[in-house]
């Protein structure tokens, strides 16, 4: 790992865009036509002499899978005026998951992307069993599983079924929260609560530097349910919201000695005052990033920043920790 990084004293992105006159957008819907393809293209490439390899390319067939359903299965519609209303009054995201507010063609669509998933997998692939024993969940069960995995509760979590369930569930999120984005184009623009995303409430996985006319150095979280990203500071905590104390890490190769010749794209932003971590990821070092996949593909960035007593802020849906205990049986 690189030596800690202090960031210089020089006008923020947001400063010299302002300064420019170009409007910064404050939230960027998910695009769910090409997200997953996107993603899975990603993890192709991160794949390649991958220690993670063979998981990186399961994924990469899940977000395959994910991107052909997203073409075809229906979008939830958005909810009406009056219930933005009462989520702006309420002050909680509009899109918040609550248990039984899904459609249940998630579901159909889940299981038609794993049954497509299995297709494509070795006759010998340990992933083989873990996808059917999804696809074979009651009802039931799978709403059970997707309540906990929605709410960070690991009691009860097949953590072997999670990533799976997971990805459904991303793209269900992603369809609604763009139907939701072009009927309500203001509504996510002005979060309270920066932390989390103003579409669902959920935790970021990463947050991301973006390049190209109108993005260049602003940086976005990136939602680990529904993809949206929103706005937040450069050189900011994504979990206590402090400017002070923030440190930059990064992975470097065994072969470098002393300083890097270039900054690295995946970078761990630490914070002295609350010791939390969140994961970033820039796009004007290397165009191809993307904040789920380059994030898996650097674990060892987060057992490294962990020993060193930080907790990370986000997760990553489609790699889970934790003990893993068994689902109460349903009544008879």
């Amino acid at each position: 790992m690189t030596t800690p990084s202090t960031p210089p004293e020089l006008p923020s992105p947001e400063q010299i865009v302002l300064r420019a006159g170009i409007d910064i957008p404050p939230f960027i819907a998910p695009r769910p036509a090409t997200l997953f393809a996107e993603r899975a293209l990603r993890l192709r490439q991160l794949a390649a002499g991958h220690a993670l390899r063979d998981y990186l390319l399961l994924m990469a067939v899940v977000c395959e899978a994910l991107h052909e359903r997203a073409q075809t299965q229906p979008t939830p519609e958005a909810p009406n005026a009056n219930a933005l209303a009462a989520a702006q009054i309420s002050d909680q995201p509009l899109l918040l998951p609550r248990q039984g507010a899904r459609l249940a063609h998630w579901r159909t669509g889940l299981r038609a992307a794993l049954s497509q998933v299995l297709n494509k997998l070795p006759a010998d692939s340990p992933a083989r069993a873990a996808v059917q024993a999804v696809i074979a969940l009651p009802d039931a069960t799978l709403e059970q599983q997707a309540d906990r995995l929605l709410a960070g509760i690991t009691l009860g979590l097949d953590l072997a079924a999670a990533p799976f369930i997971a990805a459904g569930l991303q793209l269900y999120w992603a369809q609604w929260a763009a139907a939701t984005a072009a009927a309500h184009p203001k509504a996510f623009d002005a979060p309270a609560d920066r932390s989390r995303c103003p579409c669902c409430g959920s935790l970021p996985t990463a947050s991301i530097t973006r390049s190209g006319q109108g993005f260049k150095g602003q940086r976005y979280l990136h939602c680990s349910v529904c993809s949206s990203q929103w706005r937040l500071e450069m050189v900011q905590c994504s979990h206590c919201g402090t400017h002070k104390d923030i440190r930059y890490q990064a992975l470097q190769a065994a072969e470098e000695t002393g300083a890097p010749a270039t900054r690295a794209a995946v970078e761990a932003e630490t914070c002295e005052a609350c010791h939390h971590y969140l994961k970033i990821v820039h796009q004007e070092r290397n165009a191809h990033v993307e904040p789920v996949a380059d994030d898996l593909a650097t674990l060892t960035l987060d057992l490294l920043v962990s020993d060193a007593g930080y907790q990370r802020h986000g997760t990553n849906l489609l790699l889970l920790f934790g003990d893993s205990e068994p689902a109460t049986p349903e009544p008879a």
